[in-house]
Formats: C-alpha cells, structure tokens, sequence
C-alpha cells in the first residue's frame, strides 16, 4: 500500500509496534508489497501453484519521478494492484474511499468528483474549477474533475500520494495526487485473458486483454472493459397535484411539476445504475537499446443516469418529514441521462543518454464531451405543514413558502480539450539522482449549462439562467527540479522547487435568463397566467410548459429576459513551492526520513454577475454591481516524519508516517453572501434574510490546522497467509473563519433540539452584513473521519492436484464524518455521516491450468452510508454508497 522508513535492525520496539498494529487490525492490504511469487512474470495473473511464499518484495513506485522501492522511498504513497481492485470491486477513483488512511471521495454534481486527502479537497467541477488532489494518467496530468469517473482497468497499479506533491507533480496537488499507471505491452510473450463478472442489481462486466508479443522491439496491447448494473433505488414518476384545501391549493388531476420529460424508465436507467465501457489500444517500440517510445489511444464511455439526492430516512424518523414509503423510495420527473466521453491520446519517449542519463517527453491531449440532465429536487416537496403561500394571490403576490419544488440542471452540450506535455531529465548517479523538467498545460473549455427552478414565489414562476461559455481557456507553465544527494554513506539530503504559473480567460462568455421571480419570461410568450390579484389568475401546471421555454428552447428562449451579461476576464498567478527532506538507513530494509514541504492551487473566478440580483445594494451605486468573484490562491505546508521498514526476515512490511499541515485560504464553493439590499417590508420570520443576496461562488476561508497520523502494516504470517492493515488519524481544526454564516437547516433547528441559527448580523462591519455569524474555531474539516482502520486477511488452501482455495475477508471502519464546517451534531438534521463498518469477502478458487472463479460479497453487512450531504429544508440529502451486493467472477487465460 503504501511507504514508509527505518533502519535500527528489526529492533524490539521496531517488531513490538508491528505486532500492535496487526493485532489492532488495520486495513486492506492493496500493494504495499507483493511475494517473490508474484512479482515473476506470469501471464495475466495465472497463479505460481505449488511454490511457497516465504518473503514479500518491496512494490516499485513512480512517486519520486525516478522507479524506487516502496520502502525505500521517502514519500507517503499506497499502490493499489489491479488484482486488489478487481477483488474490492473498485471500477473507478470513487471506489478507492477509505481504502487508505485519510483519502475520503465524494460524488458531487455535474458527474463531479470530490477527492479529499488528509482533509484538503475541492467542490467546484466547473470547467474552470480545479481540483486539490491531482489526478494522473500515466504520470501526466488529467485536468477535468470529471476525468475521475473513467473506468479503471488492466493497470499495473494506482499510486496515492499524500502530502502537497508542489515539486514533482506540481499543479493542483496541494492535498497529493493519484496517479492510475496502465499495464504496458509486453516484449517477452503473447497471452491474454477473458473476465465476466455477474452480480447483484443485474451487473455484468465483461474485461477483455490481449499482449502480442510481435518480436523483441515491437507489442501492442488491447484491453476493453465494459460494465452495466440497474439502479438500486424505487424509482418513480412523479405527478404531484399538490392538495391543500386550507391553503389554497386543491387538487385538480393535472400534476403540478414539469411533465415534459417525465418518462417511464427501466431499471437499467433509474438513478445509481451503471452503463460505461472503455478500450485501450497501446503500441510500445523498443528502436535501439537506448530508445523506447509507448503510444497509446483510450477511450471511455459513460451512458449512466448518474445520482441523486435520497433523504436520509433513519435522521428524519420520528419527525414531520419522517419518510412515507421506503427508505430508497424516490419520486423523478426528470429522468438521469450522461452522455460523456472522454478520448484521449498519450505519448510516452525514453532515450536513455547513458547508464546514469536519460531525458523523458510526455504528452497527452484528452478531448472530454458530455451532456446531462438531472433531477436536482428528488421529488422532495414541501410538506403541508411549510407550506405558507396562499391562493389566489393578491397583486403584489405572495413571498410565502410555496408547496412544489421542482428545480432540474441541464448539460446541453460540453467540449474540454486538454494538452499536457512534461520534459524530464533524470540523473541516476550513485551518490546523486535528480530529475528535472518542463511542464506545459493548455485547456480550452466550451459548455453551455442551464439551471432551470419551475415554481417560485411569490406568483409561482418559473426562474432559469443559461451559461453560453464557448471559449474559457486554462493556461499552465512550469519548470522544477528535484535532487536527491547522497552526502554520507547512510543520509540522503532531498531539495527541490517548481516554479508555476497559472492563467484563466474567459472569452465571448455570455448568461441568459435571469432569477427575477417576477417576471413572466420563461414563458417566452407561450403561456399567460393572467394578471396576479384578479380573476382567471393561475401560475402553469406540468402540462403548461413547452419545450420552447427554457434550455431546450436554445438562446432564442430567453429572448424576454432581455440582452445577456457579457463573460470576458483574465486573471493569473505564479508561486514557487518547494520540498526539503533528509532520509537516513537504518539498516539495508528500514528507513527513518523528514520533510518539509509546500503546495499551491491556482486562484480563480466565476461568471459575471450583478452582485445585488437586481435589487438595489445597501452599499456602493444603486445600479447593477457586476463583479467576477474572484478568489485567491491556497497554499499548504506540510511538514512529516515517517518510518519504513522491512522486517521479520523479510515478511513483515511497515510504514508510519506522522505529519502536521498549516491549510491557509482554503477555496470553498456553496452559496455564498454577495450583497445586502433593500427591500420594501421587514423580512419574515420564515426568511429573515430576504435583504441578503446570495450567489454561487468560490471564496477562501481561514486557516486550518492538520495533525495527523498514517500507519500501513503488511504481513505473510505463513507461506500461505496474508495479513494488511491500515490505520489512520487525523485531527483538523478551523483556526480563523471569522465570516462563517451558519443556515444548516435553520427552519426546524429549535424544532428538533439543535441550537438556533444565530440572528443575521447587524453591526457595523459591512463584510459580515446579513450573515448568521457563527464561530467554527476548533470545527473538523469536511470528509475527515478523526479515526479510520482496516485489516484484511487471506489464506492459500493448496491442494495436491494443483488447485488453490482462497478465503479473503477485509474489515473497514471509520469515524463519525462531518460534510459541512457547521459540524452540527443532531439526531435528525445532523450534517455527519456517524461511524460505521463495512465488511467485504470473497473465495477464489485457483485452477493450476488457466481458468480461476471468484464468490464475493460486498458491504455484506448491507450498511447504507452517505458520502455526501444537503439541507434538505427540514430533513438531510445525501448521495449514498452501494448497499450490499454478491456475485461471481470467472476468468480465462490463455
């Protein structure tokens, strides 16, 4: 799995702390070593039978940019085989959650994916957003956050480093980085090998690979996977005909939400299913001794409905938002639908110079197209009992809480084309290694994306905003080297410094529509309500809207919005970050080793926008406020002592590795305050905030304090048993947030016996005006479980005719989880994911000729958790994990 040092002999305090550590149990041991067994060339997994394992070999990493042993690299760094995938059932980066200690991964909108490492993730998966863990294809660098969704497939491993990686993998990385490394074609033999998996929900997944040795110099390699599962939850149409006599509003057999996509689907295409494939096809040319060149084509496809939002029923148990039908019951009018593909192409030249000399050009240009729509509501309406409108409404209409939301976001079309080329040279001396290079990065970037919100008071009108982005540009430039000196026969002095700069344009963007809740121009002529406070008066039904109105309608649709706010802004930032460390060998098989280093994420803005929503600010011109919200740079500074070592004769691999990290300027993305207006009345008790504007946006927030603790143990107990384990602690702490408002679920806190939302501040500090000003000193970053373990365990039963039965159990726990800085601890509208436990195991059965067959389940103890968390007005949302699934694998080489 991953890394760690020391050299002091198998000490007793050395052998006595692995021995805790396996007893404690700590998690999945994934490839922090291999046998002697399996590190032979063997074709596509065929199994060793017979031959005893009696030591582990150290796994090569990529993660000092030079190929070193795992245990003898002075990085934090876990590698995942392909096998350990497979058998976890692990088809993409999401899979990898809690896998390791402290990486936690998220789903998130717009087929986003929130990766967090030691607490510092990012949650804006817009085409200019950027990540703060890094995500690497072959050591190059994949900008899209969407990129994390491809399928993962005939690898030779994944890499996660933790830590800022400021230097070597440089851009975004200031939490780490995970680098998926793609099994190369192969000079020394032809084989390949057919998989099938079935299983629960309807899964099927066919994996296809297949080397071809031509000669000495020249392989190709074919792989394909291709992966479809129903979705798991009770998806149902959704024909709310909202019926509140007393309000107003009665029933009339016309549903009250949008129909005009409102299908039946299968169970193949509800929410949580499945449906990607993707191939590989890689060609490696071996011209001279001296000269290799690796081509590679891949594409991946995804077809699914995505996810979305289910209540958590077990919080709102017990309360007048309590669940009515089953707990995965979920009511859709707009039916999930991706269309994503991502092609990409990568190159990859060695020339070695000389034994010690060689110089490395990499390129990769991705071309990513999506579009999709989802369903941003769950069917989740107001209850009667929030329900305060009421109808007919009076002339100035009525800013109650109406009772139907119906809220959808629209991908009508993305194009994201990526270059990346990188430029090495690495020095492999015997006292000295450096690597160092080039870097180049150039996005172009067109989406138009809608968001479209039906009903709305205070006459029930629609609202929508159209984001025509035809040419949003990321340029990224930057040169680093890193040396390693072996200045003493036992102490290594690691220094290194990259030099980054970063720039976003935007050019010719333009955003149609508007949120004026009053005005009638998503209609686009097409439908009249009548005239608010006389007779006739009615907003539309689910049958009223067309697909003239809105999105689908195109630009022309937003005609009567009137002309659109012009998007075109640049803005750049450099930084240099740097890495020192000393490493010193204790012995030939254990390493003690320190550093000190730094990362950065680049800054940024958003669309432009009128910071006052068409209302008049309290402060500065009357007129419309146009600003970009710009936002800053994050930085980070870690600074980490670890251990490695390779005990036990060689049978026992440890790593530990505790770390501090200083989180300045965090960028988060949300709702955030953009001005305080004025308004005719007070506001209500039910918004009394209804002089605040507030707008979608990144800000940076605060200082954040990390202290943490990393431990991964591998173990052949026996010949035939296997032992890994993970543990991990983390102990983030908020240190400066002096602006934070706190709204989580502020309607029904005193209701369920959560403290009350504070009152919007009224002081003279115009920064904090209209927020619920809360103090989140000490408060636990999102996604940072204080405590997480695992253990796995494998035993080889080895059978006289050459057959192998293999039992394998793994046994994963984390700590309560918080999603939201508020922390809010609360039976029912708590923003945590409490501690739990999932179990996974499997039996394989190993032929001696060329065939092997695998029983497994997961989550076996059916434990339904979220990764992710909303308000949900009363009650939580929360995208959730897979329940538990079983099924069989079998595969074939030849």
């Amino acid at each position: 799995m991953k890394k760690h040092p020391s050299d002091v002999r198998p000490t007793g305090i050395a052998v006595a702390v692995a021995a805790v550590l396996i007893g404690c149990a700590t998690a999945p041991v994934m490839a922090q070593s291999s046998t002697t067994e399996e590190a032979k060339p063997v074709n596509v997994g065929q199994a060793n039978a017979g031959e005893a394992r009696t030591t582990l070999e150290t796994v090569h990493v990529s993660a000092t940019r030079i190929e070193s042993d795992l245990l003898k690299t002075p990085v934090t760094v876990t590698a995942v085989t392909q096998e350990a995938l497979t058998r976890e059932g692990i088809r993409d980066v999401r899979g990898l959650s809690g896998s390791m200690p402290n990486l936690q991964i998220a789903a998130g909108p717009d087929s986003g994916v929130q990766v967090s490492i030691r607490g510092i993730g990012a949650n804006n998966f817009t085409e200019i957003g950027d990540p703060a863990v890094g995500l690497h294809v072959a050591g190059l660098y994949s900008p899209r956050p969407q990129g994390a969704l491809a399928l993962m497939f005939d690898v030779d491993q994944v890499e996660v480093l933790r830590g800022p990686q400021g230097t070597l993998f440089g851009r975004n990385s200031t939490g780490g980085s995970i680098n998926i490394i793609p099994a190369k074609p192969r000079f020394d033999s032809s084989f390949g090998s057919a998989e099938l998996d079935v299983g629960s929900y309807n899964l099927r997944q066919l994996n296809l690979i297949q080397n071809i040795a031509v000669n000495d110099r020249f392989a190709l390699r074919f792989s394909a996977t291709k992966v479809e599962r129903d979705g798991w939850i009770n998806q149902q149409q959704d024909f709310t005909d909202v019926n509140i006599p007393e309000r107003g509003f009665i029933a009339d057999g016309i549903p009250d939400v949008d129909q005009r996509r409102n299908v039946k689907v299968g169970r193949d295409k509800y929410y949580y299913n499945r449906d990607e494939w993707a191939v590989r096809l890689a060609a490696r040319f071996a011209f001279t001794d001296n000269v290799e060149w690796l081509l590679a084509y891949e594409k991946f496809q995804n077809n699914g409905a995505g996810q979305v939002g289910l209540k958590d029923c077990d919080q709102a148990a017990g309360t007048r938002f309590a669940c009515q039908g089953g707990k995965w019951d979920v009511k859709i009018n707009v039916p999930g639908k991706t269309d994503m593909s991502i092609d990409t192409v990568r190159s990859n030249l060695n020339w070695f110079l000389s034994d010690t000399n060689s110089l490395e050009y990499s390129v990769a240009f991705a071309t990513q197209k999506r579009s999709q729509i989802a369903d941003d509501d769950g069917g989740y309406h107001e209850i009667p009992s929030q329900v305060t409108a009421t109808l007919p409404v009076p002339h100035e209409g009525d800013w109650g809480v109406w009772p139907v939301r119906d809220n959808t976001s629209i991908t009508l079309d993305s194009k994201y084309k990526s270059f990346v080329h990188e430029l090495q040279f690495k020095h492999q001396g015997e006292r000295l290694k450096l690597v160092s290079g080039l870097f180049w990065m150039h996005e172009k970037n067109q989406i138009n994306y809608a968001q479209e919100l039906l009903v709305n008071a205070p006459f029930g009108y629609p609202i929508s905003q159209l984001y025509h982005q035809p040419d949003r540009q990321i340029d990224a430039k930057a040169i680093f080297t890193q040396a390693d000196w072996r200045f003493a026969p036992t102490w290594t002095l690691t220094a290194g410094a990259r030099y980054s700069r970063d720039e976003k344009t935007d050019r010719g963007g333009q955003v149609y529509g508007g949120w004026d809740t009053e005005s009638t121009a998503y209609y686009n002529g097409l439908y009249n309500p009548g005239t608010p406070g006389e007779p006739g008066f009615r907003p539309h039904n689910g049958r009223d809207l067309t697909e003239r109105m809105g999105p689908f309608g195109g630009i022309d649709a937003y005609k009567l919005w009137g002309p659109p706010a012009e998007n075109a802004n640049s803005e750049s930032w450099r930084k240099v970050t740097w890495r020192l460390g000393l490493t010193k060998d204790l012995s030939d098989d254990e390493i003690l080793f320190t550093s000190l280093s730094t990362g950065y994420k680049a800054g940024g803005f958003g669309d432009k926008d009128d910071k006052c929503g068409g209302k008049v600010c309290v402060d500065g011109p009357a007129g419309p406020q146009y600003t970009f919200f710009s936002y800053k740079p994050e930085t980070v500074t870690n600074f980490e002592v670890g251990y490695k070592g390779l005990l036990l004769d060689k049978r026992l691999s440890l790593s530990v590795t505790a770390f501090y990290s200083r989180y300045k300027d965090m960028q988060v993305t949300g709702d955030f305050f953009a001005a305080k207006v004025h308004v005719n009345e007070p506001c209500p008790d039910f918004d009394p905030t209804c002089d605040v504007i507030k707008k979608w946006q990144t800000v940076n927030v605060g200082t954040v304090d990390i202290p943490g603790l990393e431990v991964e143990v591998d173990y052949l107990a026996t010949p035939n048993t296997r032992i890994g384990g993970f543990f991990s602690y983390i102990n983030s702490k908020i240190k400066d947030y002096p602006s934070f408002s706190d709204e989580w679920n502020c309607g029904v806190r005193e209701e369920f016996g959560a403290p009350p939302c504070p009152a919007p501040y009224t002081g003279p500090d115009p920064t904090l005006a209209g927020r619920q000003i809360y103090d989140i000193t000490g408060h636990h970053l999102p996604m940072t479980p204080k405590f997480t373990a695992g253990v796995n365990v494998s035993h080889t039963f080895k059978f006289g005719n050459g057959y192998e039965l293999v039992p394998w159990i793994n046994v994963k726990w984390q700590d309560k989880m918080y999603f939201t800085l508020r922390n809010l601890d609360n039976a029912h509208v708590s923003d945590a994911q409490e501690a739990y436990t999932t179990v996974d195991a499997s039996l394989s059965l190993k032929s001696p000729s060329f065939w092997r067959a695998e029983l497994y389940v997961l989550n076996a103890t059916d434990k339904m958790t979220k990764n992710w968390a909303d308000d949900g007005g009363g009650f939580i949302r929360g995208y959730w994990n897979d329940p538990r699934t079983t099924g069989l694998r079998v595969r074939f080489d030849y």
